[in-house]
């Protein structure tokens, strides 16, 4: 297992992030704690839960697992799913925040949180109010960074900015979907996060299952799979090029004698910006086989054949800037023209 920087932080992180959605919902206590001990096994170090996962279940199984070694490992948890049925037991004004850090930290049985997420976007409260609380709990010692998921660009520039200017602790992970099927970050949010810094942390590389191996091209729902039951199956975000990429996956998963799964989770750590992809899984031993992904690299013609089969369509201004700079370079020593 490689293990990677937080953006500008000297937190180091396993390219792999054990993603524990599924505790509580399709994995019961016991299964959670071999799915644990599987990544521990393997050198992951990164855990991803939420407060609204199974209604708190997650948070609670993964307490229960850790008792007596929490300190070893990174845990990100985040707030913002409604937790009860009042009108302040959701988004991220401040009481919501203080409730949630609290609940969070007596289900998980911690101290303090690593990382601590703002899971959506509240546009019914300002920013700098969500920032001035988080910023309260890190100097609390209760979470020891900020991020966000799921922002557009200009919101995660603009909370970026608010930070900086009041000098409070800042977002230094952000966490998106990403896979070969859904690269809508690759134009701007990638960049950005480069540019300022953030870790990049990715939801769903494989898609929600989609290219495990268990579906066919043309196929969106498969008997036994999240997608049947209509859970946390995100096709709705999926490029129209998607058939066309799982279809040179299956491929290149045949040629380099990894699975789908692996191939697949490979190419998305192996991206620029990206550093770490969340994998979860409903059993240890799908995990065994995701976990994989971690012991090679794709070679570069599989890597540019998943890169141009699944490449996103040309959308302005990026397409009509991108070579400015040749542009710039071939003028030099030209005289201008009136």
């Amino acid at each position: 297992m490689k293990y990677r920087l937080m953006g500008r932080t000297g937190l180091k992180v396993s390219e792999l992030c054990l993603g524990t959605m599924t505790f509580g919902h399709s994995a019961d206590e016991e299964e959670s704690r071999r799915i644990v001990d599987l990544a521990i096994d393997a050198g992951v170090n990164f855990i991803d839960t939420a407060n609204s996962y199974a209604d708190g279940r997650s948070e609670q199984y993964l307490g229960n697992i850790l008792k007596g070694r929490r300190r070893d490992y990174v845990i990100a948890t985040k707030f913002f799913n409604p937790m009860g049925p009042g009108p302040n037991d959701s988004g991220m004004s401040r009481v919501h925040i203080m409730n949630a850090v609290e609940d969070s930290l007596r289900r998980l049985q911690m101290d303090w949180i690593d990382i601590y997420y703002i899971h959506h976007v509240d546009m019914q409260t300002p920013l700098e109010e969500m920032l001035r609380a988080q910023d309260d709990l890190v100097r609390q010692g209760k979470v020891r960074y900020t991020a966000c998921s799921n922002y557009q660009a200009w919101r995660l520039m603009e909370a970026l900015g608010i930070s900086e200017r009041n000098n409070w602790a800042r977002f230094e992970c952000f966490q998106p979907q990403y896979s070969l099927v859904v690269r809508d970050i690759e134009q701007e949010l990638i960049p950005l996060c480069q540019y300022k810094g953030l870790g990049v942390v990715v939801w769903a590389p494989m898609a929600g299952g989609f290219l495990t191996g268990k579906y066919k091209p043309g196929q969106r729902t498969t008997a036994g799979t999240r997608s049947e039951e209509g859970w946390a199956y995100p096709s709705g975000y999926f490029a129209t090029n998607a058939d066309d990429t799982l279809t040179a996956l299956l491929e290149v998963s045949q040629s380099q004698g990894y699975s789908p799964a692996q191939v697949a989770v490979r190419w998305v750590v192996e991206q620029p910006g990206i550093t770490s992809a969340i994998v979860g899984s409903r059993t240890a031993k799908q995990l065994k086989d995701t976990l994989g992904a971690a012991t090679w690299t794709l070679s570069t013609e599989a890597s540019e054949k998943l890169t141009s089969v699944s490449h996103l369509s040309h959308r302005y201004p990026e397409a009509m800037e991108a070579n400015m700079h040749e542009r710039r370079d071939s003028a030099v020593g030209k005289q201008a023209k009136l």
